[in-house]
């Protein structure tokens, strides 16, 4: 996985993307990135290459206006003023022939990364914010609070829309990053939820480094869940081994694994390599390390649905804070040894 960690915004441009207006709102100016603008753009860009729902993808091999308007600009051949307005212009197509898409500020950074350079879309949708309103009636004043619709999001929210455009070179391993995160709704899938994708950026997301290591420990957490319910001894033993793999090997193979866990329980095992396959990941699995290092920083245990243990992986393995007791039954003991202080929260 590529962590994007050295950015540096080039220039921007800003355009209005209205539901309720006929056309767009183009702007024929650079954005002015001062101190504050600077800083908001950077933190979002930030915030967005370090959310593990950024997905790679690869343009599909049909023609796209977005691939070939965006490439132009990377290679030199046209502005970023004039490259914006047509990516506003594609996005304001699509939200005329669909209501659902929601209005929004349609900016477009030219970045400079240690990966070289990229062009990045930010879908800005509105958030209602609330702000004071001061009237003057008969001479006294009154003040109420009113809602602003076309807000933006604060640097501290989350932007659900975006991508990361790469030169297209021959070879490449993906040629985009992509934010498509969806409304949480119990109800169908809306039509044309998978617009930014789909029919904006037409590309086919594909699995990284990230993805395989994070979907791999997920089907394992819910393997042991669903086949090892009141055996917390082998359960225990199922997890410290899968995260030992995941420390210590840079591939890792999923028969090699479950021969590990389950030498002498074939159907055991069969059914983990089985379910693992069901859930699309492969044989082999390249290990994200970076996110391996993050996720098993810190350990949270749920225990018998009423206790909740927080506890950082140095601890967990030392035997002088913590440990295991196995009694043999399948039941095990988790024992904090030698409190000298502790607060309550």
């Amino acid at each position: 996985m590529e962590y994007v960690k050295e950015i540096n915004i080039n220039e921007a441009v800003m355009h209005i993307l209205d539901n309720n207006s006929e056309d767009p709102i183009l702007n024929e100016y650079y954005m002015e990135l001062n101190d504050e603008v600077y800083g908001f753009l950077l933190k979002h860009i930030d915030r967005v290459l370090k959310d593990e729902e950024l997905k790679y993808a690869l343009f599909n091999k049909d023609r796209n206006i977005v691939k070939e308007i965006s490439q132009e600009y990377l290679n030199g051949e046209n502005d970023l003023l004039e490259v914006s307005k047509e990516l506003a212009r594609q996005m304001f197509k699509l939200m005329k022939a669909n209501n659902n898409i929601p209005s929004c500020d349609l900016i477009i950074v030219s970045i400079s990364t240690e990966y070289g350079p990229m062009l990045c879309i930010l879908k800005m949708d509105y958030v209602k914010n609330f702000t004071h309103k001061i009237d003057f009636i008969e001479d006294k004043i009154g003040i109420n609070i009113v809602p602003q619709i076309a807000g933006l999001p604060a640097s501290a929210q989350r932007i659900q829309k975006c991508a990361f455009i790469k030169p297209i070179t021959e070879e490449q391993e993906f040629n985009l990053m992509v934010m498509d995160k969806q409304n949480k709704s119990k109800e169908k899938e809306e039509y044309g939820s998978n617009y930014f994708i789909n029919n904006y950026l037409g590309c086919t997301l594909i699995d990284n480094e990230r993805d395989m290591t994070k979907n791999f420990l997920k089907a394992t957490e819910v393997w042991t869940r669903n086949n090892v319910k009141e055996d917390a001894d082998k359960a225990e033993t199922i997890r410290t081994t899968i995260k030992k793999n995941l420390r210590e090997q840079d591939n890792i193979n999923v028969d090699n694994v479950a021969e590990q866990l389950f030498q002498e329980e074939p159907m055991a095992k069969e059914s983990f390599v089985q379910f693992v396959s069901d859930q699309g990941i492969e044989k082999e699995i390249s290990v994200d390390k970076d996110w391996v290092d993050k996720k098993l920083k810190r350990i949270r245990l749920k225990v018998d649905k009423d206790i909740d243990i927080y506890i950082n992986e140095e601890a967990y393995h030392d035997d002088r804070r913590f440990e295991i007791q196995r009694n043999g039954d399948g039941s095990i003991n988790m024992m904090i040894k030698h409190i000298l202080n502790y607060i309550e929260k």
